[in-house]
Formats: C-alpha cells, sequence, structure tokens
C-alpha cells in the first residue's frame, strides 16, 4: 500500500521536506566566493552534482537568493569545498544565516588559503577544492541552478591511492531528510557490463 502526495495542495515546505527525504543521499558543495568588497562568503549548498565532463561542469542550486549566489552572479567566481566528515559542526555553522558583512571564515574559525586561478579562497582543511568560473545559471521557481566551469582541482596526497581519490579517505559529508546528516557507509564496487558479454552468459 502505498500513500499520495500532491505537491499543489501540500501547505509551505512539506513536499520539500519530503522530497529532501527521498532524494538522499546529497553531496554538499560548500562553496566559497568573494563578495565586491572582498568579504569572503562560505556556505554548504546540498543541491550538488556534475553538469558536464568536457569542459568539465559543476552545479549547485541556491534555494532563494542568497549571498553565495549574489557573490557568484557579481564576480564570475567560485570555488566548491569538498565538506568532510572531520569538519562536520563547522559545515554546518556556515549555514548560519550571517549578515553578508560577516565573512564565515572568520566566524567560525576555519583557515583559508588562496586559490590558484580565481580569487575566492580555498578551505585550508578541506582535502578536494574545485575552483570555478561561472558558465550560466537557470532561474526556476524560488531557486538558481548555478553552473561553473571548473578550472582547477586541488586534492591533497593523503586522500589519494595512486593518484585516484578515495571514498574512504574523503569521507564526505551528506545531507538526508529533516536535520540529518550521512557520513561514509559501505562501498560497493561492481564494473558495468558491455553488451555482448551480458548476452553471451544469457546463453
Amino acid at each position: 500500500m502505498r500513500i499520495d502526495f500532491d505537491p499543489e495542495s501540500m501547505a509551505g515546505g512539506s513536499f520539500y521536506k519530503l522530497l529532501t527525504a527521498v532524494v538522499v543521499p546529497r553531496p554538499i558543495a560548500w562553496v566559497s566566493t568573494l563578495s565586491v568588497r572582498s568579504v569572503a562568503n562560505l556556505a554548504p549548498h546540498s543541491f550538488f552534482t556534475v553538469s558536464c565532463v568536457n569542459p568539465p561542469m559543476v552545479q549547485f542550486t541556491s534555494v532563494g537568493r542568497k549571498d553565495t549566489l549574489s557573490n557568484v552572479e557579481a564576480s564570475g567566481e567560485f570555488v566548491v569545498n569538498l565538506a568532510p566528515e572531520a569538519l562536520f559542526e563547522k559545515v554546518n555553522e556556515t549555514a548560519t544565516d550571517f549578515p553578508p558583512e560577516n565573512g564565515e571564515f572568520e566566524a567560525v574559525g576555519l583557515e583559508r588559503e588562496p586559490s590558484v586561478r580565481v580569487k575566492p579562497p580555498r578551505v585550508a582543511a578541506s582535502p578536494v577544492a574545485l575552483e570555478c568560473v561561472l558558465h550560466s545559471t537557470l532561474r526556476l521557481g524560488d531557486s538558481t541552478v548555478v553552473i561553473g566551469r571548473v578550472v582547477h582541482a586541488s586534492v591533497k596526497e593523503d586522500v589519494l591511492d595512486d593518484g585516484h581519490p578515495e571514498f574512504e579517505r574523503l569521507r564526505p559529508l551528506s545531507r538526508l531528510g529533516k536535520n540529518e546528516w550521512g557520513v561514509g557507509g559501505d562501498v560497493l564496487e561492481l564494473a558495468r557490463t558491455p553488451y555482448e558479454e551480458w548476452r553471451r552468459n544469457q546463453g
């Protein structure tokens, strides 16, 4: 037996809460930007994914108009920092609705480091930083999808195995429903089966 939910008949954020409870786990784009007054902003966004392979692009969604979106539109640059389990509380603190003149790095006590190709700083303690230039934005209802072209990637050596980032070393945080967060978990490995091999196996 199933229970049906009609988004058009549900009040407020009720359907949003349902969506974020079933579209899980959601990786987090911990986005750093610079304001026109050179204030370094840092905020987590859990609607985040890869947009394109060649050229490499990633996207995140700003629900409503937040400092991150305003800064990206003004500067055309941002950095996606991986949000690791070890910085769980710091990541959550940067979701606080600080006034635009309050930089999250200083407010929550996070060290920054300079980026290579863009002006916004990186989170020094984050194992991965994707430096991006703005490709485009897409307004959808109350939200804006931000698509950035990755112009530089920086990965800490201790999360690499033979030059490849390892999930178990990255320990990325993810968002679940309500106030729940996900960490780690079992890793299953299974290669794709080419069609010809699959067809032979059926016989």
